[in-house]
């Protein structure tokens, strides 16, 4: 049956409506029920997760976009995990963020509460399906949904087996939609529902990003590519970066918060730059360098100007050395995508002008890249990690899947 826009978001929005009311037990014993039903489902959802992997494989799909499409029995325990995790953590709704009295007698607070229906488009990832909903459902807000193709069965299985928990709990099973389709003239008509549609998040490519930017009608808070840079100063404790260095770019080499673009200080580069290659090396990364990085590393590939600024989300790493911590700066103003950057230095000094001036939603001093996420930073799961200054920035978790409003009291004032 083709996906008629305006019928599912209407019906999100009064799904919504019926969220907003929802108690904290309602939502907590829902979604531990969801994470049990997950769990009894594992080898279904493994099965059809298969299926979309031979999918992609046979359309030639890029290895580091098999990682993130791939839901294996480790993989399923995580979202079992993160959706417990979510109910668990305090509900935001209705939470009071400040109160106080005014010269009239009136009790002003401030609290937060649902922003309504969230539209999200993402690629690959079927894992973001579960955590997206968990975390709208817990902040009151019902979801609509739109994944990436290669992932569609795994993401109609998750979807189907979310309703049916919604359901069993008498709350309205619209409180997530799955948009089934790739059909661009549907992603428009609902970017174009304002009247429907509360905030719109693109997490993926610039392509999505801009198609979401030029057509949505609604507030976006974008989850743009991650440039991720680590500066390694003058005064770092080399043999600590050196493990840092090579943890953020082979643990997880295909997520946004890996490290793409190393930048080393001139004084430590003939130090810190062969032990550092001989460990990428050996988890098959290929070295892109400058001038004098080539002359240190014999087998690096002379870097480009396209390689500064390139989320490879693979095994490249490009690599720069800079004369000081102005000119580390310098570049990463240039070439960062304000996602997360990072600073390696025993100079307090140092580290300080370094939050102070990179502006980017994480700033890390001594700590991999990899730490800007949800989980990490404590936040429980997370919708994404925005790039966007308004209204969140960095990882999206309850308390940024909600807006705030005021809540007056008075005893018979008029005015």
């Amino acid at each position: 049956m083709p996906f008629n826009a305006q019928t599912r978001a209407a019906a999100a929005k009064a799904a919504a409506q019926q969220l907003a009311t929802a108690t904290t037990q309602q939502k907590n014993d829902t979604l531990r029920a969801l994470a049990a039903n997950i769990e009894a489902r594992a080898t279904d959802i493994r099965a059809v997760n298969n299926r979309d992997m031979q999918a992609a494989r046979d359309h030639n799909i890029a290895e580091p976009l098999l990682r993130r499409l791939e839901l294996t029995d480790t993989g399923i325990a995580q979202l079992v995990d993160g959706i417990r995790q979510v109910a668990d953590l305090p509900d935001p709704v209705g939470a009071e963020v400040r109160g106080y009295d005014v010269p009239s007698g009136l009790h002003v607070s401030k609290v937060r509460c649902p922003i309504g229906v969230v539209l999200m488009i993402y690629e690959s990832r079927p894992g973001v399906t579960v955590d997206a909903f968990a975390l709208c459902f817990k902040a009151g807000n019902a979801c609509i949904l739109k994944g990436g193709r290669e992932a569609l069965h795994s993401n109609l299985i998750l979807t189907e087996i979310a309703r049916d928990t919604l359901a069993a709990h008498d709350l309205p099973v619209d409180a997530m939609t799955l948009v089934d389709t790739s059909d661009r003239d549907v992603m428009k008509q609902l970017l174009h529902m304002e009247q429907y549609i509360d905030l719109a998040i693109p997490r993926g490519g610039n392509t999505l990003v801009s198609f979401v930017h030029e057509h949505a009608r609604m507030p976006t808070v974008q989850h743009f590519h991650g440039v991720c840079h680590i500066y390694v100063d003058a005064q770092a404790d080399l043999e600590k970066a050196v493990d840092i260095c090579a943890s953020a770019k082979l643990s997880a080499p295909a997520t946004c918060n890996a490290l793409e673009c190393l930048l080393v200080n001139q004084n430590v580069a003939d130090q810190l730059l062969p032990p550092l290659a001989e460990k990428l090396r050996a988890g098959g990364v290929e070295l892109r360098g400058d001038e004098t990085v080539c002359k240190i590393i014999k087998d690096a590939t002379p870097a480009t100007d396209a390689d500064w600024g390139t989320e490879f989300l693979g095994l490249t790493l490009a690599i720069k050395i800079v004369p000081d911590l102005n000119a580390a700066i310098d570049h990463i103003h240039r070439y960062s995508s304000n996602h997360t950057d990072a600073i390696l230095t025993e100079d307090p000094t140092a580290q300080q002008a370094f939050v102070q001036r990179v502006q980017s939603s994480c700033v890390l001093i001594n700590a991999s890249t990899r730490f800007n996420d949800g989980f990490q930073l404590g936040l429980g799961a997370e919708i994404g990690i925005s790039t966007s200054r308004i209204h969140a920035y960095g990882p999206m978790g309850l308390e940024e899947l909600t807006t705030q409003r005021y809540v007056v009291t008075g005893d018979g004032q008029w005015r």
